[in-house]
């Protein structure tokens, strides 16, 4: 609990003088944590946890681990450059109507490429993947790449890690196995110190990502790319990927450019039935909504700010090696990475006072996983379960009331894609 505490202090520190959002500057707080020691671990390898993007700063301790340097400066790859080469930003809007419920996600960094090997293939940083239906010869690969002295890292369902409690979706999400000791994994993830699970965790959560299941990711290193080309190519998907189609069927209106068009549409729409007014009519569902407005937008599927501050970090590092005038679009991407989050923190409106008391189930939740992680498995369960039936206690608003916030949320996301479009131009020039 100290411990719990002694953090929450250090991040509304950070926050005061910053002026970031939690998110945000809890995961900067984690750049003080120690590497662990632990002859069971592999040798070299970085503290856990930390960063601002999941994907691209886990990568990053991986590659360090290795001994691998970007070749444009000589140093351990930044985790923008590799956010950036994983094809950094995206969007996707999708509103999902079931016959028993009506569900909303919103995805901000590059979708649906994987970014870890997308980000290794432009860096022309070697790499294999063993899958299998077969849980002991995934268990034998495991073994055999942790005995090699490499990371193993492994697509799991999120949901179905202790220190991850929430609903069956099997929801894929990369951690690293980072060492072994009979039976029982070390795992790096969020927590500032490894996790220390039973191997037959890990093969639960390992298993049940039916879409990769068993499926491991080792690097082998060897030489690089020209580093100029692996940004340019980046740059150009993530560009043709905001503009254009992306999986050249129906869905791509939900995405780039045109799904944050529909996302303004529909929040703004408070007559229509494709708006959210009519979508999200029950103080329920409305509830619901914005809780997952805002978590998309700060926490999942990306990383603080719709992903886009790390983004803008990407460019300015790339300008010096590329142009100039990437730095012009990096300012225009921090502007809607604060109108991005202008409208997760609008979502969470205290005229529904449930809305509160989410965002600090949210810190909460994020505490203990840092600083406890699985050995905190039943206070995590114990605040999702809260968290998921706070809809059942949302309390009504008023017309006047839902008109003035769906028009104030609808106008956050028009002037983030305005600013968007701007930074488009620039990056096309």
């Amino acid at each position: 609990m100290t411990e719990g505490k002694t953090f929450k202090r250090r991040v509304r520190e950070r926050m005061a003088r910053t002026g970031e959002a939690y998110t945000t500057a809890r995961r900067h707080v984690l750049g003080a944590a120690k590497p662990p020691v632990d002859p069971a671990i592999l040798r070299g390898y970085p503290a856990t946890g930390g960063g601002v993007h999941h994907d691209s700063a886990l990568l990053g301790r991986v590659l360090r681990q290795a001994g691998v340097v970007a070749p444009h400066s000589g140093e351990p790859y930044s985790e923008a450059m590799l956010a950036g080469l994983g094809g950094g930003i995206g969007f996707l809007y999708a509103i999902f109507e079931y016959t028993e419920m009506t569900t909303m996600t919103i995805v901000t960094q590059h979708h649906p490429e994987p970014f870890i090997p997308a980000a290794l293939t432009r860096a022309g940083i070697g790499y294999e993947i063993r899958q299998t239906g077969s849980a002991k010869i995934a268990e034998r690969h495991l073994r055999e790449v942790l005995g090699d002295g490499r990371a193993a890292i492994s697509r799991v369902d999120r949901h179905a890690l202790p220190w991850h409690p929430g609903l069956p979706f099997g929801d894929g999400y990369e951690i690293a196995v980072i060492g072994l000791d009979g039976d029982t994994v070390y795992v790096d993830d969020e927590r500032t110190t490894p996790e220390r699970i039973p191997l037959s965790a890990l093969e639960t959560a390992w298993a049940r990502h039916r879409k990769g299941k068993h499926h491991l990711l080792a690097l082998q290193p060897g030489s690089s790319s020209p580093i100029q080309d692996a940004i340019r190519d980046a740059i150009a998907t993530t560009i043709a990927h905001l503009t254009g189609p992306v999986l050249n069927n129906y869905f791509d209106v939900n995405m780039g450019l045109s799904g944050m068009r529909r996302l303004v549409e529909q929040l703004g729409d408070t007559t229509g039935k494709k708006g959210w007014s009519a979508r999200f009519a029950t103080p329920g569902a409305l509830f619901s909504a914005l809780a997952r407005l805002h978590v998309c937008l700060e926490i999942e599927y990306g990383s603080p700010g719709a992903t886009r501050p790390i983004y803008a970090d990407f460019l300015d590092e790339a300008a010096p090696l590329i142009d100039p005038r990437l730095t012009e679009a990096a300012t225009l991407y921090r502007q809607s990475a604060t109108a991005w989050s202008t409208l997760a923190s609008a979502a969470l409106t205290p005229l529904i006072p449930q809305l509160p008391r989410f965002a600090e189930i949210l810190e909460e939740y994020m505490t203990l996983q840092i600083t406890q992680g699985s050995t905190a498995a039943p206070q995590l369960a114990a605040l999702t379960a809260e968290s998921f039936n706070l809809s059942t206690k949302a309390e009504p608003l008023t017309n006047e009331e839902r008109t003035d916030l769906f028009t104030q949320l609808a106008d956050h996301a028009a002037e983030a894609l305005t600013l968007e479009g701007r930074a488009i131009t620039v990056l096309r020039d």
